[in-house]
């Protein structure tokens, strides 16, 4: 491991029971990364989390948070430097939000006026002073936040963080996290939600039935899966079928183009040259298609090896 990488993971396998749940997963988490954890429900995005936390430990392989075993007795230190998330946030419901956040603060070594910042910052300001139990949805989820943001952790490890939250607060949280990642601060953010996601993240990870599918950049993932980018041009009414350069890239759609990723700039600039041409509109797969489509690919990977094995039978 080197000194930059807080998080690595190798050759990771979980089991509960018969059950496997990750299976041989590596993966690395840089200082001040953003890496977005994707997957459907069961895909073992949570497990992955709770290993990372040290709450559980792997049936194979290796686990290391800030050069210790997160599962080990020699922890202790770094998990004051951690914030977490969970998914399904709960809290005493007849503490006070304040009351709930001291709590929480004095555990990691943080006073009153630490927690009071922290719900300023999160918007739950105005209703410090209330019971839990009249909280919403997004103001409970607010509290969560506000819970894993304390101390400025060194690690946050955000499940589903948008939960509840309306598009305002959904908005101001991905601030916290771009401010957070300028301060140093590593993130793994796990979400079902995809659209807007893509810009706060430095890398994405998307796992399935415990599996890494896929790990890189937007744009690595990109061109591994030989995603088209998608020009839209208007003005050149049938010049495009008689031009033998993007006559290949043509789709039923006339004024729509599907070009591979590495030919982009030199399509873009043979359409720029037509005197004719009105207006064009380029844009390249986003982090949805992405994950669709290695999803895809996976199911059709397995009903592949499920047809040959039967057919051996």
């Amino acid at each position: 491991m080197t000194s930059s990488t807080l998080v690595s993971l190798q050759n990771v396998s979980k089991q509960y029971k018969k059950l496997n749940v990750l299976n041989s997963v590596d993966m690395h988490l840089n200082e001040g990364e953003v890496l977005g954890l994707f997957g459907h429900n069961g895909a073992g995005k949570t497990t992955m989390m709770k290993l990372i936390l040290g709450v559980i430990s792997p049936n194979i392989g290796r686990v290391s948070v800030m050069g210790v075993a997160p599962d080990s007795k020699e922890a202790w230190y770094m998990r004051a430097k951690m914030g977490y998330l969970p998914e399904n946030v709960s809290f005493y419901e007849q503490l006070t939000g304040l009351e709930v956040l001291t709590y929480f603060a004095k555990l990691k070594g943080f006073n009153k006026e630490h927690a009071i910042k922290l719900l300023e910052q999160v918007g739950v300001d105005h209703a410090m002073k209330r019971q839990v139990k009249t909280y919403s949805k997004g103001m409970r989820q607010r509290l969560g936040l506000a819970q894993a943001f304390i101390g400025q952790p060194k690690l946050l490890l955000l499940d589903e963080p948008t939960v509840g939250l309306d598009p305002i607060a959904t908005a101001d949280f991905y601030k916290t996290v771009d401010q957070l990642k300028t301060q140093g601060t590593s993130v793994i953010l796990c979400s079902h939600v995809l659209p807007g996601v893509e810009q706060h993240i430095d890398r994405a990870l998307i796992l399935s039935a415990g599996n890494v599918l896929a790990m890189g950049t937007l744009a690595e993932l990109r061109q591994q899966a030989n995603l088209p980018v998608v020009i839209n041009h208007t003005g050149l009414n049938g010049c495009v079928r008689d031009d033998s350069k993007l006559s290949p890239f043509m789709t039923q759609h006339p004024s729509i183009l599907h070009v591979p990723e590495h030919e982009k700039l030199e399509t873009l600039r043979h359409l720029l040259a037509y005197e004719y041409l009105d207006d064009l509109h380029v844009e390249s797969a986003n982090l949805e298609q992405v994950y669709q489509h290695y999803l895809a690919n996976h199911s059709a990977d397995k009903a592949t090896l499920k047809a040959n094995g039967k057919g051996t039978k």
